[in-house]
This record gives C-alpha cells, sequence and structure tokens, in this order.
C-alpha cells in the first residue's frame, strides 16, 4: 500500500511535468521573414555569420560594429552574395562608449523606425590571473560584456514595449554558467549579462517580450586571439580548444532556431562542458575539485 502510495505521489506531478514540456516543445513557430534585426559584433565570427543566416531568413537586418571600413565589408559581401530585397544597414556602435551606444540606438531607429530582435553578440574575452589583472582590465570588460549590453538592451525593449512585443538574444558562454580558472573577468561578465537577461524575462513576460540566451562553447572565432590579458594588451593567441571548438555558422542556425522555437536558453557544447554545468548544480563539490585540479593543471 505505501508502495503504491508513494508511486502515485511522485508519478503524477512526473506526469504533469511531461505533459507541461510535451505542450512547449510543440509550440508554433515564430515567423521572422521581415522581421527588423540589429546584430552586434556583425563584422566577424558568430555576428557575421549571424547576419547571413538572418538575411537567408528574409529579415532587414541592420548591422553593427566599431569599425566603419570592416561594416561596409560585410554589408558589400551579402549584397554581393544572397539575393534580398533588403538591403542589410550599417551602424557605428563602440560598446565601451555610453554616448555611442545611444547615438547607434537613434541611427538604428532611423532606417525602419523599429527593431523586432536584437541580437547582443559584441563582447571581449580574457587571459589572466587574479592576482596580476589590472582593475582597469576588469572595468573594461564589465563595459563590453555587461555595462554597454545593459544600456543598449534597457534603450531598445522599452521601445520594443511600446510597439508591441521584440526578441532579445544575448549571446552569453558556458562560462556565464560555470566559472573556469584564469577566466575570472570574463566569467564574471558574462554571470551579470545572464542574470540581467533572466530579469528582462521575467519583468517582460506580460509585454509579448521573449528573451533567450544562447550560451556556447568554444567557437572557431577571433575571441582568444583579441583577448585581454592581466595587462590589458592582447592575448594574440589561437587556443586549441578555440581552434577545434564549433563553427560559427553552426552556431548562428542555434541562435535563429531560438527565436523562431522561442526557446528561452540554449546551451552549445561538448559533453565535458555540459557535465560541468551539471556537476556544478547537483555535485558541487566534485565540481570544485575538478576546478581546483585545472587551475594546478594550468599554473
Amino acid at each position: 500500500m505505501s508502495w503504491q502510495v508513494t508511486g502515485s505521489f511522485i508519478g503524477g506531478p512526473l506526469c504533469l511535468l511531461a505533459f507541461i514540456m510535451m505542450l512547449l516543445k510543440h509550440k508554433p513557430k515564430i515567423q521572422i521573414k521581415d522581421k527588423i534585426v540589429l546584430i552586434t559584433g556583425a563584422t566577424s565570427g558568430l555576428g557575421k555569420a549571424c547576419a547571413v543566416k538572418f538575411v537567408k531568413a528574409g529579415c532587414r537586418v541592420i548591422l553593427a560594429g566599431r569599425s566603419i571600413e570592416k561594416l561596409k565589408e560585410v554589408q558589400k559581401e551579402l549584397i554581393d552574395t544572397i539575393k534580398s530585397e533588403f538591403t542589410p544597414e550599417i551602424v557605428v556602435l563602440d560598446l565601451e562608449d555610453d554616448q555611442s551606444i545611444l547615438t547607434a540606438i537613434e541611427t538604428a531607429y532611423s532606417f525602419y523606425n523599429k527593431i523586432d530582435i536584437l541580437i547582443n553578440n559584441a563582447g571581449v574575452s580574457y587571459r589572466g590571473t587574479i592576482q596580476d589583472t589590472e582593475i582597469d582590465v576588469h572595468r573594461k570588460i564589465m563595459q563590453v560584456n555587461y555595462f554597454g549590453q545593459l544600456i543598449l538592451t534597457k534603450g531598445i525593449v522599452s521601445r520594443m514595449k511600446k510597439d508591441g512585443g521584440g526578441h532579445i538574444v544575448g549571446i552569453s558562454s558556458i562560462q556565464g554558467i560555470i566559472s573556469i580558472p584564469y577566466r575570472s573577468a570574463y566569467s564574471a561578465s558574462k554571470h551579470a549579462f545572464q542574470a540581467f537577461c533572466d530579469c528582462v524575462r521575467a519583468e517582460y513576460c506580460d509585454d509579448k517580450i521573449r528573451v533567450s540566451v544562447i550560451s556556447p562553447g568554444y567557437m572557431q572565432t577571433n575571441l582568444s586571439l583579441n583577448a585581454m590579458t592581466s595587462d590589458g594588451s592582447q592575448y594574440g593567441v589561437m587556443d586549441k580548444t578555440t581552434e577545434s571548438g564549433m563553427k560559427p555558422e553552426y552556431v548562428a542556425q542555434q541562435v535563429l532556431n531560438a527565436i523562431i522555437y522561442d526557446k528561452n536558453e540554449v546551451k552549445l557544447a561538448s559533453l565535458g562542458p555540459k557535465l560541468g554545468c551539471f556537476l556544478r548544480t547537483l555535485a558541487p563539490n566534485v565540481f570544485f575539485w575538478k576546478m581546483n585540479s585545472r587551475a594546478r593543471e594550468q599554473k
């Protein structure tokens, strides 16, 4: 009798959970053709790959980045290689400069008077020890990866609310979920932005504003080459993990899918990092032991 009661007690909630998961899995697709998409960090890597995917999907794309010359190169490449009725627009955006962000918002809205999808992709990585890293390096990384994106998102999400909805995408990292040795500034900035995105999702849930956080593992981009070091200089090394990572085109497709299928969170990584996320939650002492070992190996 007690086993039957216990079985029913456990089975009921599990069946309900399975039913809810089934409903969520079969949500109708969101149509993105003709949607206006602003992509930051669009001059290379994942940002450029996203631009290609969204232009091919029939979206009106706005490319944002620091270099007007590189933006024009990407714009020309898209025009020359993809048949689209919409010419990609360009916006100069420097996430280190608050005024540049506010100006970029106004410029972006001047094209179509609306933004349906914001993809916060721009960012900077980091390699260094806590002891040797200058505080200005921490501040710069937090400005680019957190404060700059916060200002941009805050300025756009309020207009999305007035326009009846929209979609915010935060390109984070597995290191925004689990922190690994010698990445303190980068992990901290990604932790912060993930938390911010979670709050945006909750606070605007009744305003038809959706939020997707994409957390990739290693990708074949120039992120490690351009990473900052403890003294603020450029790292300039292509890590083996980066070199053998996922192709940005694959990750860009998952970004597109996250919007179409309205996914709150997507983790893109091999088994090892996914296991790390699992251990950090359910067996934290095992995770800490592993990170201690990793720090000793890389010291």
